[in-house]
């Protein structure tokens, strides 16, 4: 996988660093859950599940570009899913937070949480890799539909 890659407890240093108080300022209350804690929104509640607008997804903590609409695809798992990321966009840690290994995706840009990837589920992808990505860590910047 292309991105950072960090072990578990490592620690990456961030083009955009602020002090908790200042994402829990910026961020709404599940914003900041999700992003900064690595909390998850339920399933088919975010509003990116859905979308098929062209556009690129940002980071919504620090509005680095992460993906691009002609990667996501419909995985029907609750969450919006991409087949890969922009280069150098993430980076990836190893997340044995319930009981498993599964490997969380981060932003590259400000280590905010985004979801995690699996590989080799059998989508019929380039990659055969899902992202599933909450809805609440990204944003939409729509294509210009006047070009």
């Amino acid at each position: 996988m292309r991105g950072h890659v960090v072990t578990y407890g490592g620690e990456m240093a961030y083009d955009v660093e602020k002090t908790e108080e200042e994402w829990r300022t910026e961020l709404s209350k599940q914003e900041y859950q999700v992003l900064r804690k690595a909390g998850t929104e339920r399933p088919y509640s975010g509003e990116y599940v859905d979308e098929k607008r062209q556009g690129i997804y940002d980071c919504r903590a620090c509005g680095a570009e992460l993906f691009r609409s002609d990667t996501k695809f419909e995985s029907h798992c609750g969450w919006p899913s991409f087949f890969a990321p922009e280069t150098d966009a993430v980076e990836y840690l190893e997340d044995r937070s319930i009981g498993g290994v599964r490997t969380e995706v981060r932003c590259a840009r400000c280590g905010s949480h985004l979801g995690h990837v699996f590989d080799g589920e059998g989508y019929n992808t380039p990659t055969d890799r899902r992202y599933c990505i909450n809805s609440v860590s990204l944003r939409l910047d729509p294509a210009d539909q006047s070009s």
